[in-house]
């Protein structure tokens, strides 16, 4: 993969909550986070990597343009400011966080300004997030399906998305699953549970190692340091294939993430 397979997710925590949790991460052995304009933590990520003492070079930081950011004049200033509260030169990844609404700036435009970011080193790699098939067709159009790392979308035993995976893999795209436990929801599942317990796992690592099978990376967050070890272990489990199976039959198109007036339309 182009990318890491296994990361930190941080939507949702910030202040103290994030730099703990991104700290208690990296000491215990993580070293992918991903963050995001619109999460308001990246300054704090910046400061917990920085305590740290990790260096910057065995790091790979994700963050994404918010919607606002996206047109020729802002998309590079706003990424320069998102470095300079990652504490950084440069990210490893950069998303578009979520297609323009109505498309009121052109995918060709954001696009080209995210190369042009790539050019200047500001990201090493590029890539898109809560693409539908059509606009990742734009993004192949506009700049090369070599050019995009990956496609951010939410994917769980529930969402399997499957229309969009098959795109993206024919197109060498990677996908990176968030929401992979459903808000949690899918740790009550008894199908999962009854695999966890099969293999002395929990179902958070059963999920997680269900993903990653299927060639996704993943980037679960957690507040608690002893769920972030846990998950850890989760790339050292390997399902069946009819444990696979039976997670599959799981699917029901339970979306969980469409914002309104933001949400495209889904495949």
């Amino acid at each position: 993969m182009n990318i890491p397979v296994f990361g930190l997710g941080t939507f949702r925590l910030q202040n103290e909550v994030v730099i703990d949790s991104v700290s208690n991460a990296l000491a215990l052995g993580y070293r992918t986070i991903d963050t995001a304009q619109i999460y308001e933590n990246e300054a704090d990520i910046g400061i917990a990597i920085s305590q740290s003492g990790i260096k910057r070079e065995e790091l790979f930081i994700t963050t994404k343009i918010w919607i606002a950011n996206l047109s020729k004049e802002k998309l590079i200033p706003s990424l320069r400011e998102s470095l300079t509260k990652l504490k950084t030169s440069y990210v490893d990844l950069t998303l578009i966080h979520w297609p323009s609404p109505n498309d009121e700036v052109p995918v060709a435009e954001y696009m080209a300004e995210l190369i042009k970011a790539k050019n200047l080193g500001l990201t090493r790699q590029i890539g898109i997030s809560n693409f539908t098939i059509a606009l990742m067709q734009s993004a192949i159009n506009a700049v090369g399906a070599e050019n995009i790392a990956t496609n951010q979308i939410e994917l769980s035993p529930y969402l399997q998305n499957q229309q969009v995976v098959n795109f993206a893999k024919k197109h060498n795209i990677e996908i990176t699953s968030y929401m992979t436990l459903a808000y949690g929801k899918a740790l009550q599942e008894e199908v999962i549970k009854n695999i966890a317990t099969r293999h002395n796992a929990t179902p958070a690592q059963v999920i997680l190692a269900w993903a990653m099978q299927l060639g996704y990376a993943v980037i679960p967050s957690s507040t608690k340091r002893e769920n972030l070890a846990s998950n850890l272990l989760a790339q050292q489990l390997h399902l069946s294939e009819e444990e696979m199976t039976e997670i599959a039959k799981l699917e029901c198109e339970g979306r969980l993430v469409n914002p309104e007036g933001l949400a495209p339309d889904w495949d």
